[in-house]
């Protein structure tokens, strides 16, 4: 009698797992998830799971996504290479992995209050982050832009605006380093960009792996 490991593994292999994907799709999507990242629960609502390239490629994206004290509006993973790895145990990996995270704009407020107290930041619905003294919003603000280095986000002045005016910085302003928390799984940061009321952010992993024992 074939076992559901060798089964599972010939499916796959063969490129006639259809089937299987449509289950696992049905199973996941709208559902609220729990997976075990690093040492600590990872939980996400799943909003939709797609392949493309003979299944080989697999998208997904979720909602509501919680991983210690990080929260996070929406993330879409990309994950290239998809296939079965046979042994013991049995797992899934792939890798890259492209993910895109959305951080809620008071997140980046929190982490700017936590490094410079007396700084206020907010990203409008324009996707502008600005940023002010937090006791004296009334003097005006500054619009910033980010880039990465590593695990900080570096935010730099670029105008300068009271009430409807606005005034350019010069090129070379000096940056101002805001270190942002530690990413699920090592999940390297590789952009980030201001959207309206987000921060969003991109990165990769370089392989990923589910083990398929405690299922089968």
């Amino acid at each position: 009698m074939t076992s559901p490991r060798r089964l599972l593994t010939s499916l796959w292999s063969a490129a006639a797992y259809r089937p299987l994907f449509m289950t696992v799709r049905r199973f996941a999507v709208g559902r609220r998830l729990t997976l075990r990242v690093d040492d600590a629960d990872l939980t996400m609502t799943v909003t939709a799971l797609d392949a493309a390239d003979q299944l080989t490629a697999i998208t997904a994206t979720a909602e509501d996504i919680n991983w210690r004290t990080s929260h996070f509006e929406r993330a879409t993973v990309r994950l290239h290479n998809m296939r079965m790895k046979p042994g013991a145990p049995l797992a899934v990996v792939a890798g890259p992995v492209d993910v895109t995270l959305d951080v809620p704009a008071p997140t980046l407020a929190d982490l700017l209050r936590a490094t410079a107290p007396r700084l206020a930041g907010a990203i409008g619905a324009d996707g502008v982050a600005r940023v002010g003294l937090a006791r004296r919003p009334r003097l005006g603000y500054v619009e910033v832009e980010a880039r990465l280095d590593g695990a900080a986000l570096w935010l730099t002045a670029r105008r300068i605006g009271i009430g409807a005016r606005r005034w350019r910085l010069p090129t070379r302003t000096p940056a101002y380093p805001v270190r942002l928390p530690e990413m699920a799984g090592g999940l390297q940061l590789t952009g980030v960009a201001f959207a309206p009321g987000i921060v969003r952010v991109s990165g990769t992993l370089p392989q990923w792996r589910a083990d398929l024992s405690e299922v089968l």
